[in-house]
């Protein structure tokens, strides 16, 4: 079951931001949260001091109605607690995680421009950077201006990309969690790594295969072990073990298998610390399609901790 009381929103008013929002809306009428809506304004910039800014909550009554007419229903809508928030930092991310540490919310959700390099804008980097940072989940949703508005509240398939470790567990409990939300199906993906570390290439051997010719039955076999001591009911989890880089075969399965939602771990460390899924979680924000959830084992949970009996008990 999940334990989000309170969901913080961040607004710039664009319309991958408005995605977010609308994500965020559909989550907070399923759950009774309650819903903060943040818009940053950085200090020092003159232009955003210069424009007329809508309030935070502005066109609410207007995506009630697009939210009901796919399906939500529109006493759970108006139920909904909304609070709006203007922040000035020194720049979106900061102001965001003050925030999100003062008023003890459950969950950050974000757009993401999905952009590299110099043609990032405001909430391509600033969402890296809360993923980064944040001791919350961060919900991102991913999205071009010119893109058409997807349809809330039809999330059928979330992928938990998994590497075995305490992260991946709470990744995998919490979509469990979203899944039962939503009626929907979780796939669980492990990805190989074949190449081997130049120390290894003696006698030809390059490829983790030459060492373990049936190293994808093994991992089929420890991948099923790991979903049964996380989940209650482990038949429900569909499991996958593909071959290759992990960023790329998990925006490939995005693809292929037509995922809604992809929930994954991440150490929310920079430089040398790194490991797997903490780089590998901001390359599947920056790519992927769909709406991506990062957890920290150390961070917040959102799911109750009486769900965690399949854990306990192993």
């Amino acid at each position: 079951m999940f334990a989000i009381d309170d969901i913080l929103i961040a607004r710039d008013f664009s319309s991958v931001s408005d995605r977010a929002l609308r994500h965020g809306f559909d989550l907070a009428a399923r759950t009774g949260a309650t819903l903060h809506i943040l818009h940053a304004e950085v200090l020092h910039d003159i232009d955003d001091r210069s424009r007329d800014r809508p309030s935070p909550t502005e066109g609410l009554d207007a995506l009630r109605d697009e939210l009901a007419n796919d399906g939500l229903s529109t006493e759970a809508l108006d139920a909904v607690t909304v609070r709006e928030v203007v922040r000035r930092d020194v720049s979106p991310a900061p102001a965001l995680l003050s925030y999100a540490s003062e008023e003890d919310v459950d969950l950050i959700a974000m757009g993401t421009h999905g952009r590299r390099g110099p043609s990032r804008i405001l909430l391509g980097s600033v969402a890296e950077e809360v993923v980064r940072r944040a001791e919350q989940p961060v919900l991102t949703v991913r999205g071009m201006e010119a893109d058409p508005t997807p349809a809330v509240g039809r999330i059928e398939q979330i992928l938990v990309p998994v590497d075995f470790s305490d992260y991946s567990r709470e990744a995998l409990r919490t979509a469990n969690a979203w899944a039962q939300l939503y009626d929907a199906r979780v796939h669980v993906l492990h990805v190989v790594e074949e190449d081997l570390h130049p120390a290894f290439y003696v006698g030809g051997v390059r490829s983790v295969y030459d060492v373990e010719p049936d190293l994808d039955e093994k991992v089929r076999e420890t991948l099923s072990e790991f979903v049964s001591t996380v989940v209650e009911e482990p038949n429900r989890i569909e499991t996958h073990v593909r071959t290759g880089s992990a960023p790329s075969e998990i925006s490939e399965f995005v693809r292929d298998e037509g995922i809604d939602l992809v929930s994954l771990s991440t150490h929310g460390r920079t430089g040398l610390e790194r490991f797997f899924l903490g780089s590998v979680a901001e390359k599947v924000v920056r790519h992927v399609s769909c709406p991506v959830l990062t957890t920290k084992a150390f961070g917040r949970s959102l799911v109750s901790p009486t769900e965690d009996t399949a854990s306990a008990a192993a």
